[in-house]
């Protein structure tokens, strides 16, 4: 009896060993903190930051050219005060204001 059971013996011994081998492979590959998929992970977010930092860098670079021009060119800075804040310059300007009256609402006659 001690024969038959031999080489099931053997086949179970060898699916356990190979199960073994697989798990210490699948170990090596992803496990611990930085396994493979995290390094991907980690390459393509080193990636995308590096972009945007580019993206960033081109941003300072055109804002302190706005700003040395800002310093430099009167033009430029009464542009941008027109442009951005309304504001107006010189005399020959006419400055008007007006104002929202809601609907029902009776204006006085000095408000006309």
């Amino acid at each position: 009896m001690a024969n038959k059971d031999k080489p099931g013996r053997i086949w179970l011994r060898r699916l356990a060993w190979g199960a073994g081998v697989l798990a210490v492979l699948v170990y090596a590959v992803e496990g611990g903190e930085y396994g493979t998929s995290d390094l991907w992970t980690q390459r393509d977010e080193r990636q995308q930051l590096e972009s945007d930092l580019e993206v960033l860098r081109d941003t300072v670079a055109v804002l302190r050219r706005t700003l040395e021009q800002v310093r430099t060119d009167d033009a430029t800075l009464e542009r941008i005060a027109r442009e951005e804040h309304g504001l107006v310059k010189g005399e020959k300007e006419l400055l008007y204001r007006v104002r929202r009256v809601e609907a029902g609402t009776a204006l006085n006659d000095s408000a006309r």
